[in-house]
C-alpha cells in the first residue's frame, strides 16, 4: 500500500452542486481530503450553486475571517408567485398575474434594494431567533417575526425579462439577475421583496454563486473533478489573495510568533496577512493602538 500524503493546509473552492446543503459538501471533502478538519465560510441554500469556499486543515482558521467577504450572484426571479421559502423548494403560497409589470417599474423596484437596505431574512433560514433556528420554529407552526438587518446591495441588474405561465396557469415574469452583495444578504429576501414592491409576489427560481471575495468559479471544482484530483490553494496564497499583506524580516517573525505585539503600519483594511522571509504565511492580525494583534497564527 502507498502511505497516503497529508493534506497541504488551504482553501478548497468547490463548485456547489444543487440539492447539497452546505454541511452536505463539507462530509463529501471529508472523504476526499482524508480529514476531520474541513470547513465551510458561509453557508449556500441546497437550491443554489456555485462557488463554496472550503478550508483543510489550519485553513479552517481562515474561514471567520473570510466569511465576511463580498459575494456576487447570477439568479433567476420569478414575479407572479409567493412561495413558504421564498424559493422555488417551497411551497407556492399565493398566483397573481404579473403579465403587467413592466421593465420600467422592474428598475424602480430594484433600485430601492440596492445600496445600504434594511432586510428581513427569509423565515425559513437558518437565523437563530431567541436561541432556536428560523426553520424549526416555521416547521413547528408558530408565528413570529424576524428583525430587519443592514446590508449592502452595492449592485442589483437585471439582464434579461421574459413571459411564462406558471404551473397552476398564472400568467408569471422571469427575470435573469446578477448581484453584488454584503455577507448575510439573501437573494430569496430580495426576490420577495422586489415581488411585494410590484404588487405581485415573487421568489427565486435558480441561483449560482459567482465570486466569494476573490475566489472566483473558474478557480472552481466540481466534487466530481476533486474526487479525481484533490485542488487546494496553498494557505499562503490564499491569504494573500484575500487580505492586505504585511511582510516581516526573521527578527520581527518570531518576535510575532511569539506573541510581542508589534508596530506596525496602518492598512486600510482588516485583517491583515502577515509573511515572514520566503513568503511564509505567520498570521492573521489586526492593528489596535499601532500595534499589531494576532487573530489566527499560522506559522
Amino acid at each position: 500500500m502507498t502511505q497516503h500524503t497529508r493534506t497541504p493546509d488551504g482553501l478548497v473552492i468547490v463548485d456547489k452542486p444543487s440539492g447539497f446543503t452546505s454541511h452536505d459538501v463539507v462530509a463529501k471533502m471529508r472523504g476526499i481530503a482524508r480529514t476531520r478538519r474541513v470547513g465551510h465560510a458561509g453557508t449556500l441554500d441546497p437550491m443554489a450553486t456555485g462557488v463554496l469556499v472550503l478550508g483543510v486543515e489550519k485553513a479552517t482558521k481562515l474561514l471567520g475571517h473570510l466569511a465576511l467577504t463580498e459575494k456576487e450572484y447570477l439568479g433567476t426571479v420569478r414575479l407572479g408567485q409567493n412561495t413558504v421559502t421564498d424559493d422555488a423548494e417551497g411551497e407556492i403560497t399565493s398566483s397573481t398575474d404579473a403579465s403587467r409589470v413592466t421593465r420600467e417599474t422592474v428598475d424602480t423596484e430594484v433600485a430601492k434594494l440596492t445600496g445600504d437596505i434594511m432586510q428581513v431574512p427569509s423565515k425559513v433560514s437558518a437565523i437563530k431567533i431567541d436561541g432556536k433556528r428560523s426553520y424549526a420554529r416555521v416547521r413547528g407552526g408558530e408565528e413570529f417575526d424576524i428583525p430587519a438587518r443592514p446590508v449592502t446591495v452595492s449592485s442589483f441588474q437585471v439582464y434579461d425579462m421574459r413571459d411564462a405561465v406558471a404551473e397552476d396557469g398564472t400568467p408569471v415574469v422571469d427575470l435573469v439577475v446578477s448581484v453584488v452583495c454584503s455577507s448575510g444578504t439573501y437573494i430569496r429576501a430580495l426576490a420577495r421583496d422586489l415581488g411585494a414592491g410590484l404588487g405581485v409576489g415573487g421568489h427565486l427560481t435558480a441561483l449560482r454563486r459567482t465570486r466569494v471575495g476573490p475566489y472566483k468559479l473558474d478557480a472552481a471544482r466540481t466534487l466530481d473533478q476533486l474526487q479525481e484530483d484533490l485542488t487546494v490553494m496553498p494557505i499562503a496564497d490564499a491569504a494573500a489573495a484575500a487580505f492586505p499583506r504585511w511582510d516581516v524580516d526573521e527578527r520581527r517573525a518570531k518576535l510575532l510568533l511569539n506573541g510581542v505585539r508589534l508596530d506596525m503600519p496602518a492598512h486600510p483594511t482588516a485583517p491583515v496577512a502577515v509573511f515572514g522571509p520566503e513568503g511564509r504565511f505567520l498570521a492573521l492580525v489586526e492593528e489596535k493602538n499601532g500595534k499589531a494583534k494576532s487573530l489566527a497564527v499560522f506559522g
